[in-house]
């Protein structure tokens, strides 16, 4: 069709920990999903692979992007662009640890190179079973031996001793390769990965442990911009958690304010706090906040202390709360904590019939397709006038449903909520008293509860746990005309 279905697979050091959902019939998906993974410290490589969902088969891969630990972590505020994908190369494509144990003796003739190998874990599945066939291959300055097949595992264990004979004289620059093969019996073997030893460190004694199988080094050509690009926003938080007593003394200074309100708030930690927070930074800090206070049971009135400051700040009541300030950042991550099920109950069912019916609706007429109308319609093509009136009456239909949803929902929104709105329509009425601006109340309830909260849930259902997977283009395109 000309098109792909792109999903992401994220993988930390060749273990699957995250998948995206599906875009489908797109070549410039967005996805828009954000993941928060716990790693240990000493992970080595991040790696995004992209790939091509079918129904039947294999799903293609598509590229992939890998960042190492040292280049991520070079970037304290993050990483954030457009990377080129790279192929995918399975001899690239290793994974696992071999278990050995390897000696040398100081003195011979003949002097032998003594390889034990013991088990190897956690081999890469090259069979359709799921499993593989590995064998391991020891070299070393012309001398190749094998050990025996085992077969359909990914964690074989072979505990054989493999004996190579090494040359007289200086052993200069001379490395043992142990390789993990894949053995097929039609075909040419998979590779599974390989580890190298310099002999002159191995000559000091013994030398035994689990050792972490590495791809041949890449000798492939450069596909810069000719398989796609992903943008990415990747950053590293390495955080000490200490016990709680420990945080005390900071919770106390940022809960002060709103527990001894008589203080001048200028000179407080929280007006401090709101002053010094970047645009970029601020979504971080009310996050932070609203968790802190809602553990605290005093989120509303945290709320309540930076929607007063806000007003206080603003003379237009047509910009109020329009800008993506502290308080509005934390009203919204407020809502999302506390309403999220409420949000579910109320929008779930709707947005299950739109997506399940796939209606075509369309009103703007030059992205119309008129051709589509057939599925509107058995008598053929439909007129344009026929479509927008087709779609205007699907549009009213599922935005009834929407609004009614909301309107009779009232006894099932989450109290704290209620209370929060409550606290600011009282705020408003205070800084804008005249009866030219009795609408404003409204406003800036509505502003948060229909900008911020139900909208976007219905424009991105993926991003707030609605559905599994994000819409297609038909079912995406009516979302965002109901979220306008």
């Amino acid at each position: 069709s000309g098109s792909s279905d792109p999903y992401c697979l994220v993988k930390v050091d060749n273990e699957v920990v995250a998948r995206t959902a599906t875009v489908w019939k797109s070549l410039d998906p967005f996805w828009g999903e954000e993941i928060t993974l716990l790693l240990p410290r000493g992970f080595r490589i991040l790696t995004i692979y992209v790939l091509d969902e079918d129904t039947i088969g294999q799903d293609d891969v598509i590229g992939k992007v890998s960042l190492s630990h040292r280049q991520i972590s070079a970037e304290p505020r993050g990483i954030d662009s457009w990377l080129s994908l790279a192929p995918v190369n399975p001899d690239q494509e290793v994974q696992g640890e071999i278990h050995l144990e390897l000696q040398v003796p100081e003195e011979g003739p003949p002097r032998v190179l003594r390889c034990h190998l013991i088990q190897a874990r956690d081999l890469a599945p090259r069979d359709p079973s799921g499993t593989s066939d590995p064998f391991a291959r020891v070299s070393c300055c012309g001398h190749t031996l094998e050990t025996a097949v085992i077969k359909k595992t990914r964690f074989p264990r072979w505990d054989e001793v493999l004996e190579l004979e090494l040359p007289e004289g200086e052993l200069g620059e001379a490395v043992l390769s142990v390789e993990v093969w894949d053995w097929d019996i039609v075909g040419k073997n998979d590779f599974l990965g390989r580890v190298e030893f310099p002999l002159d460190t191995l000559c000091t004694g013994s030398t035994r442990g689990w050792f972490q199988l590495l791809p041949f080094p890449s000798t492939s050509e450069d596909h810069r911009g000719q398989l796609g690009a992903l943008r990415l926003a990747v950053r590293l938080v390495e955080d000490t958690v200490l016990p709680p007593h420990h945080y005390q003394p900071l919770i106390q200074l940022l809960t002060e304010p709103i527990l001894c309100p008589g203080q001048p708030p200028e000179g407080t930690a929280l007006a401090v706090l709101e002053e010094v927070t970047s645009g970029e930074s601020r979504q971080d800090v009310a996050t932070k906040l609203v968790k802190i206070f809602l553990e605290q049971g005093l989120a509303v009135s945290l709320l309540d202390y930076l929607t007063t400051r806000e007003l206080a700040r603003t003379n237009d009541p047509n910009t109020l709360f329009r800008s993506n300030s502290l308080a509005s950042k934390s009203m919204e991550q407020f809502m999302k904590v506390v309403g999220l099920p409420y949000l579910h109950e109320v929008l779930k069912p709707v947005v299950n019939r739109i997506f399940e019916e796939k209606k075509y609706v369309e009103l703007d007429p030059g992205k119309m397709e008129l051709s589509r109308g057939r599925r509107i319609s058995f008598k053929g093509s439909l007129s344009e006038e026929q479509v927008q009136a087709s779609s205007l009456e699907l549009l009213k239909g599922y935005l009834g449903d929407i609004i009614d949803a909301i309107v009779g929902s009232v006894d099932k929104c989450p109290l704290p909520m209620r209370v929060a709105f409550k606290q600011l329509r009282r705020r408003v009425e205070e800084r804008f008293p005249l009866a030219q601006h009795e609408e404003v109340r409204y406003f800036s309830i509505s502003g948060f509860l229909f900008l911020r909260f139900f909208a976007p849930a219905v424009l991105t259902p993926k991003l707030f746990r609605l559905r599994e997977q994000h819409a297609e283009p038909r079912t995406s395109r009516t979302l965002l005309l109901l979220a306008k």
